[in-house]
């Protein structure tokens, strides 16, 4: 359930492979070992042995059977600041399908025996990084070794789900506002795009509702769209423009005539390393066929010839040739400010030298004038944020990799602990030094 539509996703559509789950197929080897042991411990009807318990004073440790212990877990992360908290619904679709245990090959759910509490999607998280002081984002109460085997799966997709939000939620605030379309799937393994682009998604409506903004969700994949309803958009790719022997404009003019009206028209600019240029000569070509369409009587299909924008994604390693050099990479190399407004005052006077009639001349203009800038290629939310303060034209950023960044204040590893276990009856705290049951006002009974 996000905060936004108060919907819980379920597994209609997580998918989960639950056979082998249960099994402990997807849990570090040391939970599927205790899980095992306690299980045999209660059959064999097993009793604390020992002389170390570290119960209260006053509290027996007499009669205790270890192997039917129940215990109260939270999950939470440590990553100081605000963390964008994802993945609860899959955390908790994990432990109502997969909470039980085998008699044989008979699998005995019981999830309806726990006692569960969860913040939901969206929720907003704060700490300093002190475990001792942290806000859990899943609480459950029940026998350890029913869900045991869980805690390493539902840990793996809060911790992916919530750091790709967070990462995201920081690069919006860095664009102030701006459209930050999301490019990563190539960087990692298409499996993890549903919950990728979920975690965008969430992002992006977490953004719009603290800072009052409209901003659309946009990714690349229709999987990463799969668990909202989205669906992939793009564009142009490098290899198209090489089908089209290089000429940017020939191969924008061909998508324009193919693709739907819809699907915006914005082209790679970069394929020459001359930005400047193609994309002077594209707004050119676009505008003569759509201007030639709209005096022959055919305004539909001139639609299709609306320049929508040009993208720039010069590699690091090259300085455009429109880019005078002086010497410092961060001023000659890659997408950079310079690169971008010159690119921005190109496409804003076009239209002044373009030999057309008279009445074209302001819709000429606005043509040119309306062309966005997308700029792609390295880009961070410290990079953005040197855009924003330099006030460079850029429209939208397209930002890929640094999306995943999981180093220093980016780290968003959630861990689990057991902080009480009920004896005779009664809960009490035991969890292991450095660490203590947490309160969030945000949790909600579950069931």
């Amino acid at each position: 359930m996000s905060i936004f539509d108060r919907q819980r996703l379920t597994n209609a559509t997580f998918k989960l492979d639950v056979s082998r789950m249960r099994k402990g197929w997807y849990t570090d080897k040391y939970f599927v070992n205790i899980a095992y042991m306690l299980t045999a411990l209660a059959r064999l009807g097993y009793t604390y042995q020992g002389h170390g318990s570290q119960l209260p004073p006053g509290i027996s440790s007499e009669g205790v059977h270890c192997g039917d212990i129940e215990v109260e877990m939270q999950w939470f992360t440590r990553r100081a600041g605000k963390t964008i908290v994802v993945g609860v619904d899959k955390a908790l679709t994990m432990l109502k399908e997969c909470t039980g245990y085998f008699e044989g090959d008979q699998f005995h759910n019981t999830a309806d025996q726990l006692e569960v509490w969860a913040v939901h999607d969206g929720c907003i998280v704060e700490g300093n990084g002190d475990p001792m002081n942290v806000q859990p984002v899943i609480k459950v109460r029940g026998r350890y070794r029913d869900f045991a085997m869980l805690e390493t799966p539902t840990l793996g997709i809060l911790t992916r789900a919530s750091r790709v939000a967070t990462n995201v939620y920081e690069t919006l605030k860095a664009a102030n506002g701006k459209p930050v379309l999301f490019f990563p799937a190539r960087f990692d393994l298409h499996e993890v795009q549903a919950a990728d682009g979920y975690a965008y998604n969430i992002a992006v409506q977490r953004f719009n509702m603290d800072y009052a903004s409209k901003l659309g969700p946009f990714v690349s994949t229709d999987a990463q769209g799969d668990w909202w309803g989205g669906a992939g958009g793009g564009t142009v790719a490098h290899a198209a423009i090489a089908a089209f022997l290089g000429d940017t404009a020939e191969a924008m003019l061909a998508f324009a005539q193919i693709l739907p009206p819809h699907i915006p028209r914005i082209a790679l600019v970069d394929f020459n390393n001359d930005c400047v240029r193609d994309s002077l000569l594209t707004c050119k070509a676009m505008f003569d066929r759509y201007a030639s369409l709209v005096d022959a009587g055919q305004p539909e299909e001139a639609e299709r010839y609306k320049f929508y924008g040009v993208r720039l994604d010069t590699s690091g390693s090259l300085r455009d040739v429109s880019v005078p050099p002086l010497g410092d990479p961060a001023l000659d190399l890659g997408v950079n400010p310079r690169l971008v407004f010159l690119v921005r005052q190109a496409l804003d006077t076009a239209w002044e030298s373009w030999d057309i009639p008279a009445r074209w001349r302001e819709r000429a203009r606005e043509y040119c004038q309306n062309v966005k800038i997308v700029v792609s290629g390295g880009f961070t939310p410290e990079k953005i944020a040197r855009f924003e303060k330099l006030r460079v034209p850029a429209d939208i950023y397209a930002v890929g990799s640094a999306l995943f960044d999981n180093h220093g204040p980016t780290v968003t590893d959630f861990t689990a602990d057991v902080v009480r276990i009920k004896v005779h009856g009664e809960w009490v705290d035991m969890a292991k030094v450095g660490r203590r049951a947490c309160d969030n006002p945000d949790l909600e009974r579950v069931w």
